[in-house]
């Protein structure tokens, strides 16, 4: 085994969780199993493979900065509950 009982039980304690002992035995079982998973993984040739940060590419989603007309003060404040001339009022919540 790869995990401990001792190992489930110490996370638990820092993950602050009860874990009864039935847990304890589950999660034993299944981190063994993924732990045993990885180290398949690790059985494979990876040295011709670039490293990577992502596994697509990723590409900015910028399009350029155009001047247009905005909706204006009158027609934002339209459904506002309670405003002052061009601003929103707002209950205050700092005393």
């Amino acid at each position: 085994m790869k995990i401990s009982r001792e190992d489930v039980e110490k996370v638990g304690q820092l993950a602050r969780l009860e874990l009864s002992s039935d847990e304890v035995s589950t999660f034993t079982g299944q981190m063994d199993a993924i732990l045993s998973y990885v180290d398949k993984l690790n059985e494979l040739d990876t040295s011709h493979i670039t490293p990577t940060a992502h596994a697509v590419p990723l590409e900015n989603a910028f399009r350029p900065d155009e001047i247009r007309p905005s909706i204006g003060a009158e027609q934002a404040l339209s459904s506002a509950p309670d405003r002052v001339q061009d601003f929103f009022r707002v209950p205050k919540v700092i005393e």
